[in-house]
């Protein structure tokens, strides 16, 4: 049995701005709050003695790979995404960046809104740009249907509010 994986299908780049505030805000803590403490504790952990049985000193060296990692990758992924600012010109529709709300064909409602990969949240509604069904209401109005395949079979919905901010 082989252990390749296929590469994952890269994301679209887009963020709202307040994705962005996010991420950059968390690139900065890592910077200049977390990976100084952390650096602070394994220069203190270096100077008691023995390295090979020094708990705190390999614990602390495992957290600078894993704050470095993390501001790589993020110090990457910011300068790939595209900060989506402007609304479309009929904002009437649903579009990167706004909130809707639909309802189900048992009535149930629910809200969404679509943001990029990076900024994802299930609890409070925020689905990504690339999901199926994302890409299924993209375009649509107030009261537009669209169907979305899922694992129980298709389901569709029907689009009873639409907001830019939320």
């Amino acid at each position: 049995m082989s252990r390749y994986r296929p590469p994952r299908k890269k994301s679209s780049p887009y963020i709202t701005p307040e994705g962005w505030d996010r991420l950059n805000a968390e690139l900065a803590w890592l910077w200049r709050v977390r990976r100084p403490e952390v650096t602070r504790a394994v220069a203190e952990a270096a100077a008691m003695g023995d390295r090979s049985e020094n708990a705190e000193y390999i614990y602390g060296k495992k957290q600078l790979r894993e704050i470095d990692r993390r501001i790589r990758y993020l110090s990457k992924r910011l300068d790939a995404l595209q900060v989506v600012q402007r609304t479309p010109d009929d904002p009437n529709r649903v579009y990167f960046g706004s909130w809707l709300e639909v309802e189900d064909e048992a009535g149930n409602s629910a809200r969404y809104r679509i943001v990029g990969a990076d900024e994802i949240d299930p609890g409070t509604g925020q689905i990504s740009v690339d999901s199926p069904f994302a890409r299924a209401v993209l375009g649509k109005r107030v009261d537009d249907e669209f169907t979305v395949a899922t694992r129980d079979g298709e389901m569709t919905y029907c689009i009873t509010a639409l907001w830019q901010r939320g």
